[in-house]
């Protein structure tokens, strides 16, 4: 089975401990005790994105994060929608910013078209800032 990953803006969200955050507050209240998002559309290519696909994170027009998806669990709000738990390994990997324009929803994204993570990608260098990361990367400086 080919593997597929997924991108998804992360709304709200200024930096990557926003996101770690406002996800151990959710994981309190959650049923499986993991990060959980809730989308209204189910993927087609479920199984490619439980077979080791993760969902990148794009904060402030950056991918700057990605999580393993670890499963799709249905979601019933009792409104009669079907929604799609895309269940996510707690950890947060950082990966080399890349720029991407909003766009609605989450998309799917192909491993190679897929950020490296930034261990290694800059030899675990995580200090500076991911924009000065990202024009680094654009101007061929890694």
């Amino acid at each position: 089975m080919a593997q597929v990953h997924l991108i998804k803006l992360c709304v709200g969200a200024e930096t990557v401990e926003d996101l770690a955050d406002w996800q151990r507050q959710a994981r309190a209240q959650a049923p499986c005790g993991r990060p959980r998002h809730v989308t209204r559309m189910w993927p087609k290519q479920a199984a490619a994105l439980v077979a080791g696909g993760s969902l990148y994170w794009v904060i402030k027009g950056l991918v700057q994060a990605r999580q393993q998806i670890l499963r799709l669990d249905e979601v019933d709000r009792g409104d009669g929608i079907a929604r799609c738990g895309i269940v996510l390994d707690p950890q947060i990997v950082r990966v080399r910013p890349q720029t991407k324009r909003p766009f609605q929803g989450w998309r799917y994204l192909r491993p190679e078209d897929a950020p490296e993570d930034l261990g290694e990608a800059r030899g675990g260098e995580t200090d500076l800032p991911p924009r000065l990361l990202a024009a680094l990367e654009e101007i061929g400086v890694r």
